[in-house]
């Protein structure tokens, strides 16, 4: 690989090969083997890897639990080493793979900084001038007087965190760090991030955060199952994950095929065009199908109607779990009768992990004309809405009821079938956001206005 001055990290055809023996014993039998037995299958946790970050940019891993995100990070900042292929690196790398990993319990905050800091190759004298920097961002008080095995573990993380974030590192490496500490510390750990990117530091991470992939990254590398996909602008790249979340392998390929660069620099008309084509494909089979639903979901009635299928869609009409805040999003749902039903209602909820109602309405709340149904018929309902929940993981319900006699009656009803990830790139305070239209007027003192 020849070097180039341009790039910080330049990445080779990098595979990553672990050797899987049934049992113990078998990998004794091949080491004593006189025919050279194999007795072990290869598993590729990297599959011929390459690609490149230039100085200065911000560079974004995505891709779903095993497909090699954090192998080639280790393998970038020299924990692990590749079966084959090559990484070379131009720069101080700081990473933040496994925070507070070379901290030694029985130290103190202060004694572990300053070990760690001669672990980097800076002076004690260095150190002490970065020391001030360090303890006003990990703020946790008297606490850094103390071993940091007495340590909560919130302390732990905001102390190693400042520490590596506050070495002017050449190159930061971030995987899935910035998920842990409260919301405020995460906060100023971007905003950290944001002023050393502006500073020129290359900056590779791994997360599963899209609203910070689309916030923070100039370019995205998608992996899935070892393999190097695509990369390129980021939503486009967010885009393409989700069909792979969905198990849209088809339209992912057909996508790949298409695509004659991976710049993002196709007119919005022409992203519209291809992104609408999983909305009309719905006809060839059951939209289910192409979502993560819940294999452990609840669901009872008394048997008069069957949700037979289901189906989220984005803005653009992608069949996905994965919906953007701020978006228009719909819930769609289609039901089958068992035996005639005068006054049918179809219901819809969204809860959050711990089960609570945040949201949810039914077609007698919205005044939705319905039928009385016969044996045999058949409901598709939509509901359209837009998405003001803040980021993060939600569950979906729905159901079919009504009333008979007076008595509120469950023909079908689905809990957590499915669940629903938000995507968002600015969160407000507590479970939704009001859209707030913020204006401020600044009147300056009356001096510097003599001033001026």
């Amino acid at each position: 690989m020849s070097s180039n001055s341009e790039y910080a990290i330049q990445v080779q055809d990098v595979s990553k090969v672990y050797r899987l023996y049934e049992k113990p014993i078998d990998r004794l039998k091949e080491s004593l083997s006189l025919t050279h037995k194999s007795y072990h299958r290869d598993f590729f946790a990297l599959n011929d890897i390459s690609f490149q970050v230039k100085k200065g940019e911000t560079v974004g891993i995505i891709g779903t639990n095993g497909s090699g995100k954090s192998t080639i990070l280790k393998i970038i900042t020299g924990v692990l080493t590749p079966s084959s292929g090559s990484v070379r690196v131009s720069g101080v790398i700081s990473a933040l793979l496994e925070l507070g990993a070379g901290f030694n319990m029985d130290y103190t905050g202060i004694e572990n900084v300053y070990m760690n800091g001669t672990m980097m190759g800076f002076t004690r004298s260095q150190m002490e001038k970065k020391l001030p920097d360090i303890l006003e961002f990990a703020d946790i008080g008297d606490f850094v007087y103390q071993p940091v095995k007495t340590y909560s573990s919130g302390m732990f993380v905001r102390l190693a965190f400042a520490l590596a974030i506050n070495v002017e590192p050449e190159i930061l490496i971030v995987d899935e760090a910035l998920s842990v500490g409260d919301v405020f510390f995460q906060s100023k750990c971007y905003r950290r991030m944001e002023e050393i990117r502006k500073n020129g530091t290359t900056i590779l991470m791994v997360t599963h955060d899209m609203g910070s992939v689309i916030k923070y990254c100039d370019r995205v590398v998608l992996l899935n199952k070892g393999h190097y996909v695509a990369e390129g602008e980021a939503g486009k790249m967010v885009d393409l994950y989700k069909k792979i979340l969905a198990n849209q392998m088809d339209a992912l390929e057909e996508e790949l095929d298409e695509m004659n660069d991976f710049s993002g620099g196709a007119g919005s008309g022409e992203k519209q065009q291809k992104t609408q084509k999983p909305q009309h494909q719905m006809h060839g089979g059951l939209m289910k199908d192409k979502l993560s639903i819940n294999p452990e979901r609840t669901e009872y009635g008394n048997g008069k109607a069957e949700i037979y299928d289901l189906g989220l869609f984005d803005e653009r009409g992608n069949l996905t779990n994965l919906l953007l805040k701020g978006e228009y999003f719909e819930i769609r749902e289609k039901i089958r009768f068992a035996e005639p039903v005068q006054a049918p209602i179809f219901t819809y909820t969204i809860k959050d992990k711990k089960g609570a109602d945040l949201t949810g309405t039914n077609t007698m709340y919205e005044g939705t004309q319905i039928k009385p149904v016969k044996r045999g018929d058949e409901y598709e309902v939509t509901f359209r809405q837009k998405m003001t929940l803040q980021g993060g993981e939600y569950l979906l319900s729905m159901s079919c009821t009504g009333f008979e006699q007076g008595e509120h009656t469950v023909y079908h009803r689905l809990y957590d079938v499915a669940s629903i990830t938000v995507i968002s790139n600015k969160n407000t305070v507590g479970v939704y956001d009001m859209e707030s239209e913020v204006s401020a007027v600044f009147t300056p003192a009356p001096d510097r206005q003599r001033q001026g």
